[in-house]
């Protein structure tokens, strides 16, 4: 399947002095099946990045010259669940999920505590998976720290991020 990109320049709204918010949502609501992104910026739109990321769009991006930046945001599909691996071996088979968690009605910082608390009682190399209604920023950093391997991404209508943690081998820093 050809992937066709629709796009949108907003630097010639930027440089009228006007806010592209509004112009980017409509573009992406209006994208049809087999349509994706390609912004076009005077700057690198990292907070465009959660935002969509939250519809379920991954991005990339890279600058073009003159400090102007392409970003291409795609639908992210269960393909792409394992491409948004962190720490994980992807090619590394993982077992089933021990341990359930739908997260998804939950407000921050409850989704984040109710798994650091889950994977607490579970033994390394189990695996705990969880739902989810945005991406977890702030959990992600914390289960590399904690030396827990993890993957994730969107289910492919973009309203539910799925996350698997496969518990590692406990912290001799913990002693």
């Amino acid at each position: 399947m050809t992937t066709i990109f629709v796009e949108l320049d907003v630097r010639p709204i930027l440089a009228a002095g006007g806010e592209p918010f509004g112009k980017i949502m409509e573009t992406v609501a209006a994208l049809a099946p087999g349509e994706e992104l390609r912004l076009l910026a005077p700057f690198r739109p990292v907070p465009l990045f959660q935002a969509l990321g939250s519809k379920g769009f991954s991005h990339e991006d890279r600058e073009i010259g003159n400090g102007d930046w392409e970003v291409l945001f795609r639908r992210a599909g269960k393909e792409e669940f394992v491409d948004q691996t962190a720490s994980a071996s992807v090619e590394a088979q993982w077992p089933d999920a021990l341990m359930h968690l739908d997260n998804r009605d939950l407000e921050p910082p409850e989704p984040m505590v109710r798994i650091l608390e889950a994977i607490e009682a579970m033994q390394p190399g189990e695996v705990l998976s969880a739902l989810l209604c945005r991406e977890p920023i702030f959990l992600l950093p914390e289960l590399d720290k904690r030396g827990h391997d993890w993957r994730g991404g969107f289910d492919r209508d973009g309203t539910t991020y799925r996350l698997l943690v496969r518990i590692g081998a406990r912290s001799e820093a913990a002693e």
